[in-house]
């Protein structure tokens, strides 16, 4: 994880610019369930009123609402409406005052309301109490009788409903006048009206305060409409805004994931291309040494599918980790907001996932960290089988090959359908988890809105913040599964970039000029890294400028490894090697390199042109340039055969050239460098004996000036070098010319007698005798 934290440390403007987006995105996410309650609770139930306080309200009404106040309350009630036309008005206030007598005025108004619609029964029970008689025995007339009394006009209310198919009327008795005259009279006290009031206020202790808002709203909207305010008209606006907002939310929302999601995949895809960079530099400064300890399909793996689990879990990173904690914490802080009292079921809810998650990390896990190495071995395959299928064929093995790719295969996708079985379970898992968690709050939930402590739209608004609680969860435990694949991803790269190179530029290397070009090897010896047995031992010869130098030994005999001494392809273990007088371990590597025109023993070419790949030592060699390197390496016959010339298109790898072809261009490619010095590690093996010969005398016209050092397997390709060095099992058999060597070398002798007749030699029978 530090790892990959590490990899997105630039690029901490655009992170920030990512965790702000989110924000809003967290933000809008978690009003909408809000606004989703208050459609149902204010928009549907309340029709759209917000306050307890009437907007306006009839004087009848005005009185009655101050029936049930105190002192203080009624007061405030008498200051905060006007009298216009009939009609109390409010006036203006702020929201925190509307909210602040919303909390002071809620129970009264719910008391008044509850006196306006007392059921005739029960009125008839209080009234039985005060005549000390049964409450049946109440008749209409006593009622109208006791009225009189007090000069009240009792008014009856009836609520028509429809119970198990028939219709039910009830009588309602408002008894509001009945109190406004008894405490007219002293015959009751304001103080026994609070009594009244406080006995309500006890019953609804238990119940939240929206609630409680909710049934005082319920008297405005009645006293409203009494005042003839369009209350349809109030509802149908207040849902449009809700309703608007609701819309400016989800777009602001949808805006700020899709720009989020924008910056995180453009912080991944820097993230993977700087890897893939820094993955290229590193390894194109590898020597030899460092690339036997990845093998090429390891290579490729590492800076394409490992970079690609990182460029991936960066990007999710920023989008669900990032983001899960917002949404988390922001949902928890609103259900406590919400009040409900049900925080156990989150809580049970989140230690369901955390469970579920735990049981199948274990089960998956150890797959993960092996899954990386069966793709390996599977490029690894794949790789061998693609570039030796030539040679699998030649021997019949395509059975056995598909048989090793399909083991390799197999164990690939075995790993891959049991990782991929584990996590299939997670979303169901999820699912039943989150849809169980529903119906335990709705459950939960109806018995609290039945008994009055919940709205429905509080419970709408828990179950959707419960599911953005668990959602969140989620996000976070999906990054467990990837963290871990990423995690070894981001070791192998480091493996990579942290492998140090052994051949390097020392701090005050010098800079070789263009003439210094004679190679000498003193008392060189050299062993492969880890190897215990040097490969090259005492090695001492020189290499000078206009002269052509050939190696020449028994395959094994060390004659390419002594070769790429010279470029550092490795570093000798003792001993030194000069270029014009200077250690080439105290020169630069790009200078030496450049005086350099190499030949490998293996062809290679890159896809382009065959112009674009002679001039790859050299970008800036002219057209007559090409065309002479490419006459001088015999390449111009073929070259001007084909269609398109030297503009003729190369495969990768140089498949659609022959291998005599390939190995021209090659050396045409170094000749068209005009190098100090040419090494040609056996290049001339694929081409004819008369080919050969052209080739090489029409070089020796080029190279006069330059050192040359040929590595060859063939006699007459050496015949007329200045010096030939015979190698033999890593160490120097003997040194001079052709003729200098058959007199005077028993291996050379033997090498020359095994590709040439003594006639062809010039070796007389004695001659012969005497050298054996």
């Amino acid at each position: 994880m530090t790892r990959i934290l590490k990899y997105m440390k630039e690029y901490g403007a655009m992170i920030a610019l990512v965790i702000a987006l989110l924000f809003v995105q967290a933000f809008c996410d978690l009003a909408l369930p809000q606004y989703t309650s208050d459609i149902i609770d204010t928009g549907i139930q309340n029709k759209g009123i917000e306050h307890v306080m009437p907007e306006k309200i009839v004087p009848e009404e005005f009185e009655y609402a101050k029936l049930f106040m105190k002192e203080d309350e009624q007061n405030k009630w008498d200051k905060s409406y006007t009298k216009k036309n009939n009609v109390y008005k409010r006036n203006k206030f702020s929201e925190d005052e509307l909210d602040e007598y919303d909390s002071l005025f809620a129970m009264p108004l719910i008391t008044n309301s509850q006196m306006s619609q007392v059921p005739k029964d029960e009125f008839k029970k209080q009234l039985a109490e005060q005549m000390n008689v049964k409450p049946e025995d109440v008749t209409d007339e006593m009622i109208d009788g006791f009225a009189a009394k007090i000069g009240w006009k009792v008014n009856y209310n009836k609520k028509t409903e429809e119970k198990d198919g028939k219709k039910q009327t009830t009588y309602y008795v408002d008894m509001r006048g009945m109190f406004k005259n008894l405490i007219g009279s002293g015959a009751m006290k304001q103080e026994n009206l609070i009594d009244i009031r406080d006995k309500m206020e006890e019953n609804f202790k238990t119940m939240e305060d929206s609630f409680i808002k909710s049934t005082a709203i319920s008297y405005t909207i009645s006293a409203s409409k009494m005042a003839d305010v369009d209350v349809d008209k109030i509802q149908t606006r207040y849902l449009w805004i809700a309703g608007f907002k609701m819309i400016v939310m989800a777009l602001l929302m949808s805006g700020s994931a899709v720009f989020a999601g924008f910056f995180a995949s453009k912080i991944g895809a820097a993230v993977g291309m700087n890897l893939r960079g820094k993955i290229f530099k590193k390894v194109i400064n590898f020597s030899d040494a460092e690339m036997n300890k990845f093998s090429t399909a390891s290579l490729i793996t590492r800076s394409t599918n490992d970079i690609q689990q990182i460029q991936m879990v960066i990007t999710m990173l920023l989008r669900m980790v990032a983001y899960a904690p917002i949404v988390g914490i922001g949902g928890v802080l609103k259900v406590i907001q919400t009040g409900a009292g049900m925080s156990w079921i989150i809580v049970l809810a989140v230690i369901s996932v955390l469970m579920l998650v735990i049981i199948l990390m274990m089960l998956a896990m150890p797959k993960f960290k092996v899954m990386q190495k069966l793709v390996d071995k599977v490029n690894l395959v794949s790789r061998e089988i693609l570039t030796g299928l030539l040679v699998i064929r030649a021997f019949g093995r395509e059975k056995t090959e598909e048989e090793r790719f399909d083991d390799a295969n197999k164990n690939l996708t075995k790993a891959m359908l049991f990782t991929n079985r584990v996590m299939s379970v997670m979303m169901p898992g999820m699912m039943l988890i989150m849809n169980g968690i529903s119906i335990l709050i709705v459950w939960v939930a109806a018995g609290r809105i039945d008994t009055g402590s919940m709205q429905v739209g509080t419970m709408t608004a828990f179950i959707t913040y419960t599911m953005q609680i668990i959602m969140a969860f989620l996000m976070l435990t999906m990054m467990s599964v990837m963290l871990p694949r990423a995690a070894v991803s981001a070791e192998r790269i480091e493996e990579v970039l942290n492998k140090e190179i052994t051949i390097y530029d020392d701090k005050d290397a010098e800079v070789l000029g263009r003439k210094d070009n004679t190679v000498v090897f003193n008392d060189v010896s050299f062993k492969y890294p880890g190897a215990e047995d040097n490969v090259l031992e005492h090695i001492s010869f020189t290499a000078e400028p206009g002269k052509t130098t050939a190696i020449i030994g028994s395959t094994g005999s060390g004659k390419s490894t002594l070769i790429n001494l010279i470029p550092r392809f490795y570093d000798v273990s003792e001993g030194s090697i000069t270029v014009g007088g200077k250690d080439i371990r105290n020169v630069s590597i790009e200078s030496l390199r450049d005086l350099i025109g190499y030949v490998p023993q293996k062809a290679v070419l890159f896809s382009g042109t065959i112009a674009s790949n002679l001039r790859y030592g050299r970008s800036d060699a002219t057209d007559d340039e090409i065309i002479e390197a490419a006459q001088i390496s015999q390449s111009e016959e073929f070259i001007e055969g084909k269609k398109a010339k030297y503009d003729t298109h190369i495969s990768q790898g140089g498949t659609n050239v022959s291998g005599g072809q390939k190995q021209r261009l090659s050396i045409a490619r170094a000749i068209a460098k005009k190098p100090e010095i040419y090494i040609f590690d056996d290049s001339f093996s694929a081409l004819d004996f008369k080919t050969d010969a052209v080739l090489r005398k029409a070089l020796s016209k080029k190279t006069k000036n330059s050192t040359v050092i040929i590595v060859a397997q063939r006699i007459s390709t050496i015949l007329n070098a200045d010096q030939i060095i015979v190698l033999d099992g890593g160490k120097i058999a003997g040194i001079g010319t052709h003729k200098d060597l058959l007199d005077n070398c028993e291996v050379y002798r033997q090498i020359a007698k095994s590709q040439l007749s003594e006639a062809e030699l010039g070796i007389s029978e004695d001659n012969g005798k005497e050298g054996k």
